[in-house]
Formats: structure tokens, C-alpha cells, sequence
């Protein structure tokens, strides 16, 4: 897989701009050319890097009618069904929105409910065909959340997935997003799994950034409440600091870390966005020279309203300090 390497500039938060097998894929999509999607999947190196592809392929404009057919054609083909359940995931997604609970409407919950439950149809028919398929289980968690099915099923979905995939980190991020309070679950369960997925992970894997991910859940937490210093000053306690370095040097910052996958961009990110709220921008450094342009949106809205610019403003306070 080959990653683009841009002069520093703009922060790049479409994944198609800085990974040339996403934009071959979603070229793919858009020219409705079913084996050059399969092939494109095909070529991928792991798990973790089909997740992420499959969103690629949910969000392209227009491709609803043309997965929708295509997995009508290949019955027997787990890819094309899997890729239309993710479709209408992401659209259900899309009209329930990111808000609170309490400010979605029922028309926007009914709407999105119905969105997963279309897709868990087809979804529950490939793991049941295929009980080895991760990119299915994966997506199972997601929907376990949205269709509030509550943790012990999530839980159940994940196990699933584990089985097979031990280190699964677009399933253990789905997982730790249901184990947050604003999902039923608690603090002590979102940071317990956060770790204990990045201590039993392989040494270089991205899994660490679940520390950092759950970190910034808490503080979004604390800083919702309109008190931003208590927020900073939950991310500046020693522990918090050195759960994170301990974290970003067996995961992101090992030697053993790939620079080309997929995931390991988000991860970085999540360590930047950890530091950075805690205005440890020194210890950003590291990892912004690592991602040049490479943004992502999740967790950068967490900081700023503006996930680009806050991205580009604490990257230049981060290099110029580190």
C-alpha cells in the first residue's frame, strides 16, 4: 500500500486524497465495476484496512443503486452484501446525526432504526454464512449500538469478531464507543478495555490509541458541561499522561509500526489530539511529523468546532515546539 506524501500544507481529511488504493477504489465504485472493488479488497493487507476501505465505498456519492444490484447478483458473494449493509449504516447514521440522544427527533430515530435493521438483514444472513467474515462482525457492533441493543449483545458481536480476529482495532473502537456513559456504559469499562486491548496487542499495532481515544471521551465529557479547565485538568493528571506515553511507545511509536496502513493515520491522530488538549505540544510533535497532512475528523472535533483548522493550529504550535 502506498501512502502520498505531500509538501506540508492544508490538512488532508479525505482518506482517497492521501491513500491512492482508496482513491482507486472509490474510482472503481463510481465507474459501478464490481470486480475491480473485489480485487481492490482483495489486494488489502489486513482487517483493520477493510473497515476503513468499506467506508470509503459507503460514502461515495451515488452508489446506493450499484451495490444494491451487485449484491442482488452474487448471492453467494459476502463482499457486495456487506458493502450495502455499510451503505445504509452510514446513511442511517447520517440522518439520526451526531447529537445527544435528547436533541434527535423521532422521526430522525425511526428513520435511522430502520436504516440498521435493513442492514442487519443482511449482515445477520453473512456471518451466518461466513462466521470467519470480520468486516460483517465489525459492522454488527456498530449497529448493536445504534438499533441499542445494549452491551452484553455488543459485547457478544465483538467476542464474535475476536475469535477470529484477536486484534481487531475498527471493532475494539466500535466496542469502546458503547462502553462510554453516553452509550449505557461506564468509565471504568471504556478505559479497563481501552488498556487491556492495547497491552494484548501485537507490540507496533495501533491498538494504544484506544487510551487516547477514551481519553478525549472524557474529556468531551467534562468539557460538555461548559468547564473546559476541569476537562484540561483531568487530561494533565500524571496518570492520564503516562497511561498515554506508555501506550503511544508500544503502539504508534514502536519500531514494529507500519506507516503505510490505514488505521495507523487515525491512530496518530488520536495521540496528537490527546496531547494537544492537554497542551503538551511538544509530545504532539512526534506524531504530526509522522502525518504531514494526513487529518482525520474523528477525534479533531472533539478539540475545536473546525476539525481542520484546529488540526493545522496546534500542528504548528506542536512543530514549533517539538
Amino acid at each position: 500500500m502506498s501512502a502520498l506524501t505531500p509538501p506540508l500544507g492544508r490538512p488532508l481529511t479525505e482518506p482517497t486524497e492521501h491513500f491512492r488504493d482508496l482513491a482507486v477504489l472509490r474510482s472503481a465504485v463510481q465507474l459501478r465495476d464490481a470486480n475491480a472493488v473485489a480485487a481492490a479488497f482483495e489486494a488489502l493487507p489486513d482487517e483493520d484496512d477493510r473497515a476503513l476501505a468499506s467506508w470509503t465505498v459507503a460514502e461515495t456519492p451515488d452508489c446506493a443503486d450499484f451495490l444494491r444490484e451487485t449484491a442482488a447478483g452474487r448471492p453467494g458473494d459476502p463482499l457486495f452484501r456487506t458493502l450495502y449493509a455499510n451503505h445504509l449504516i452510514r446513511a442511517g447514521w447520517k440522518i439520526r446525526s451526531g447529537a445527544r440522544a435528547e436533541h434527535v427527533s423521532r422521526q430522525q430515530f425511526d428513520s435511522f432504526h430502520a436504516h440498521l435493521r435493513r442492514a442487519e438483514v443482511l449482515l445477520i444472513d453473512v456471518c451466518a454464512e461466513y462466521p470467519a467474515y470480520a468486516l460483517a462482525w465489525y459492522l454488527r457492533v456498530t449497529t448493536a449500538r445504534g438499533l441499542e441493543l445494549g452491551r452484553g449483545e455488543a459485547r457478544r458481536r465483538y467476542e464474535r469478531l475476536a475469535e477470529h480476529h484477536p486484534h481487531h482495532y475498527s471493532g475494539q473502537s466500535q466496542l469502546l464507543q458503547q462502553l462510554c456513559p453516553k452509550w449505557s456504559g461506564s468509565w471504568e469499562e471504556a478505559e479497563g478495555f481501552a488498556r487491556a486491548c492495547a497491552e494484548a496487542a501485537p507490540e507496533g499495532g495501533p491498538q494504544g490509541a484506544l487510551v487516547a481515544v477514551a481519553q478525549l471521551e472524557r474529556y468531551l465529557e467534562i468539557a460538555g458541561d461548559q468547564d473546559t479547565r476541569a476537562a484540561e485538568t483531568y487530561l494533565r493528571e500524571p496518570a492520564q499522561h503516562t497511561a498515554l506515553l506508555e501506550a503511544a511507545a508500544r503502539s504508534v511509536l514502536h519500531p514494529a509500526a507500519r506507516t503505510d496502513a490505514f488505521q495507523y493515520v487515525g491512530a496518530h491522530n488520536a495521540f496528537a489530539a490527546a496531547h494537544s488538549a492537554a497542551g503538551r505540544h511538544a509530545e504532539a510533535a512526534p506524531h504530526f511529523r509522522t502525518l504531514g497532512d494526513r487529518a482525520t475528523e474523528f477525534p479533531w472535533g472533539y478539540v475545536g468546532a473546525d476539525h481542520s483548522a484546529t488540526f493545522a493550529r496546534h500542528r504548528k504550535t506542536a512543530l514549533a515546539k517539538g
